[in-house]
Formats: structure tokens, C-alpha cells, sequence
């Protein structure tokens, strides 16, 4: 089977022997089969023989024995890792989306990932680094790394050129890999990323991006401070993505009932240069400790805008804002009188 580094096979042309391609039924439901000679697909309406696909071009609609019509597609990325064998819990296509766009991942690239999991987030990096670029998966435990591997090879169709995997803990593989400044991106992926940080520090190079993918709020909280107090970032910049669905059937348009909600929070920071010190950004940190004027607003029982950080409005904004409210009911008005003279008159 030709492949190329873009997907699990060339997607042009007819569909050929030991392919992945998606049937999708009339009701939505997804199966997906690998085409052999000689082997067939049944369901209880029917079967389906692999030979009548084989040779058969990508979107036709074929049918069972049964008369039940299917359509056929070579599946996408993101069909192939919500289905594939899972040895941990997967980062979700709309995280690695994410991930991608906001680590900036490009082409030829080098990217450092820990842990590697299943093996989901790797291919989105390895299609973004291409064949000239590297990623390389650091993972502890080898049965992860098995699977991963085997989702990999199974998806481009053979070995990647761009990846390199190592089994080990990445505060003590990563220095021996890589010198100073020679990793372009980081992408975290672990129970406890804090812990990797000097490793990973010394090994990004100045304006590189390091991406932490966390899953709950002690984790985000504790390696935004980690980041804080290295000193070697810009500020932490957290996300998460919520997708939802619609709805689409006549006038019947509507968010769906279901939606794939929290997964993960993503984290984001630039590395800074050695010589440099962290921009001090102008605000009040929600969790700082109170000041003396604070406090005796808060005992005196006096509550400012300036002592729970909200902006007082100047005068000329405020007179600003009076001209502004009720133009829409002047305007109103005014128009209403003026129907209300004109019928007076027609009456008159």
C-alpha cells in the first residue's frame, strides 16, 4: 500500500487491498474494516463482500445482501483516534487542534512530547512536523509505548521517519538526547509536568513554546506557579476547549442534547532568553495578599472598587454612557410622535 506522511494512505484513487475505510449506515452508525480479499462484512440485514470495495471508489454507497445501503470513506484522523485501541485515555482531536495551533507545531520542527499515552496526540505532531521535522515521545511505561507504536505504524502505514521514541523518565532521558537550547517545541502530556520543568527549560531554546495538557485545576494551578517561579517563561497562558454539536433536521435546528465538554486544560508559555527576566505584568493577582489599606477597608466595613480590583469610571465616561442609554427610546419616541402628528393631521 503506498502511504505518505499525511495520513494512513494516499487518498486518491480506488481503495485497495489492507485499507482502512468507514461504513456509515443509514442510521449514522460508524464500522470500520480493513479490505482483504475474500473476506466479508456482515451485519443482521446482510453481508457485504470485501471484493465489491476493493478496486471501488472513495464516497460510493454500496449494499448488503440485505439491500442495506452503506457508504464508504476512507476514514479521517480524527474517526481513526477515536477509534483506535486505547492503552490510556486519548487527547481529543479538538485538544490537539489546540495543541497544534497554539504550540505552533510547523513543519520541520523539533518537538519534545512526554508521555506519549495511546499515541493520538503523536500523529496530529507528526503530521505537522512532516518528514523533515521530529518528534520525539518520551514514555515511562513500555506497554504504553507498544500500543502507541502500533496505532502509529497502523494509521501512516508503516514507520514514521519523523519519530523517535524513548522509554524512560524524560527529567533523565532529555538531557542525554538533546543539548541547551535545541528542542523547538515541548508538549506535556503527564501527571506531574512540574516536575520535568528544569529538564525541559534547559533543553528549549529562547521563544520556543512549551504546552502542558492537564486535567484538572490543582494540576493547571500548580504548574502555572512552577512556571512563575522558574522565571525562564512569559506569563502562563491556560484554555479549554468545549465543542458542541447542532441539531439539523428541517426547521428542527438545535444544539445537540450531548456535547464534548472538559477534557483537559491546556497551558501555553514561551521560553525567555537566559539573560532576561520575566515582563511583570499590571494587575492585581485575585490571590495576593491584601494590603494595609485593604484591610482596613474590609474591617472598617467600607467596600471599595478600588479593594476588590474593579476600575472606577471617570466623569467623562460616565457622561459618556448617560448620552448613550435611552437613545434608543428617544429615538423611538421621537418617531412615535411624529406618526402621532402626522394622523392628527390626515384626521384633521
Amino acid at each position: 500500500m503506498k502511504t505518505n506522511t499525511s495520513g494512513a494512505a494516499d487518498h486518491r484513487g480506488p481503495l485497495r487491498i489492507g485499507e482502512k475505510v468507514q461504513l456509515t449506515d443509514p442510521k449514522g452508525r460508524l464500522h470500520t474494516i480493513v479490505l482483504e480479499p475474500g473476506r466479508e462484512f456482515h451485519t443482521h440485514k446482510g453481508y457485504l463482500a470485501h471484493s465489491a470495495l476493493i478496486g471501488a471508489s472513495e464516497g460510493t454507497v454500496v449494499h448488503t445482501t440485505g439491500g442495506v445501503p452503506y457508504q464508504v470513506m476512507r476514514p479521517l484522523l480524527e474517526d481513526f483516534v477515536m477509534s483506535m485501541p486505547r492503552g490510556a485515555a486519548v487527547v481529543y482531536p479538538k485538544d490537539a487542534a489546540l495543541i497544534v495551533t497554539f504550540g505552533d507545531i510547523f513543519p520541520g520542527a523539533t518537538v519534545v512530547e512526554a508521555g506519549v499515552g495511546s499515541g493520538a496526540l503523536t500523529l496530529s505532531l507528526l503530521r505537522a512536523v512532516g518528514e523533515k521535522g521530529t518528534v520525539h515521545s518520551f514514555e515511562r511505561r513500555e506497554e504504553f509505548a507498544r500500543i502507541a507504536a502500533g496505532n502509529i505504524e497502523d494509521f501512516f502505514g508503516g514507520a514514521h521517519p519523523a519519530w523517535q521514541l524513548t522509554i524512560g523518565d524524560l527529567s533523565e532521558a532529555l538531557p542525554e538526547a538533546y543539548g541547551p537550547g535545541e528542542v523547538d517545541r515541548v508538549v506535556l502530556d503527564m501527571l506531574t509536568p512540574w516536575e520535568c520543568l528544569p529538564a525541559v527549560t534547559r533543553a528549549l531554546a529562547p521563544g520556543g513554546v512549551l504546552t502542558c495538557y492537564v486535567a484538572t485545576v490543582p494540576q493547571l494551578s500548580r504548574m502555572a506557579e512552577a512556571i512563575r517561579e522558574s522565571a525562564a517563561y512569559t506569563e502562563p497562558r491556560p484554555m479549554e476547549a468545549m465543542v458542541r454539536e447542532w441539531h439539523l433536521d428541517g426547521l428542527a435546528v438545535r444544539p445537540d442534547h450531548r456535547m464534548i465538554a472538559h477534557t483537559g486544560f491546556l497551558l501555553f508559555a514561551r521560553r525567555l532568553s537566559d539573560d532576561t527576566t520575566p515582563l511583570e505584568l499590571h494587575r492585581r493577582p485575585q490571590g495576593s495578599e491584601p494590603s494595609a489599606v485593604d484591610r482596613e477597608a474590609w474591617e472598617g466595613g467600607e467596600i471599595t472598587n478600588e479593594a476588590i480590583g474593579v476600575r472606577e469610571a471617570t466623569g467623562k465616561k460616565l457622561r459618556r454612557v448617560a448620552r448613550e442609554a435611552g437613545r434608543r427610546s428617544r429615538v423611538e419616541q421621537a418617531a412615535a410622535d411624529e406618526n402621532h402628528t402626522r394622523t392628527t393631521e390626515e384626521e384633521q
